[in-house]
């Protein structure tokens, strides 16, 4: 059972110090679906991860996925 606090829909989530990561300096921009919104929105809430860790992440497993198929 988890004893972590829950948090409650109002209150503001608490920010932990991001890491050090590589200079980065690409953006890309893409236009998704409101289902698709209210998804990455849950899974932020959900994991308390950004938007974008949430999409480099997919990446990675979609890379990943491809690579085991040997399709590259």
């Amino acid at each position: 059972m988890n004893n972590a606090k829950k948090q409650h829909r109002n209150e503001p989530r608490k920010s932990e110090p991001r890491k050090p990561k590589a200079l980065v300096e690409n953006v890309i921009s893409l236009r998704i679906s409101d289902q698709e919104k209210r998804t990455l929105e849950k899974l932020t809430s959900k994991t308390s991860k950004s938007i974008t860790d949430i999409m480099r992440e997919a990446l990675t497993l979609w890379s990943s996925k491809r690579r085991s198929l040997c399709m590259d």
